[in-house]
């Protein structure tokens, strides 16, 4: 059985991505991943993170454009080769509380 297709990371937000926080749970980890990728990368370009981190640069432009859902294979190889924590934790859980309490 093939896999239920999903909106991209940036449907909700269109120009606004990444820069406006999204009802989306899923949506928003991506966004705040993306987020942390932009400003580890630094003064970085994606050619740059690829030579850091072995992912290719159009899967680090693609997550920084949140057309693409990164894996955790993808998401470790980043946060190894640059050295710093992308995940964004507990936002998933923070979104359902702030649902519960709506």
């Amino acid at each position: 059985m093939a896999r239920p297709s999903r909106n991209l990371p940036n449907h909700e937000a269109g120009s606004t991505w990444p820069d406006e926080r999204l009802d989306d749970a899923p949506s928003e980890v991506a966004r705040q991943l993306a987020l942390n990728l932009r400003t580890a990368m630094g003064r970085r370009s994606t050619r740059g993170v690829r030579a850091a981190t072995g992912v290719d640069h159009t899967t680090v432009a693609d997550i920084l454009k949140g057309t693409t859902w990164p894996d955790l294979n993808t998401i470790a190889r980043l946060e190894h080769g640059l050295g710093v924590d992308l995940w964004p934790a507990g936002v998933a859980r923070e979104h359902q509380v702030e649902d519960d309490q709506g």
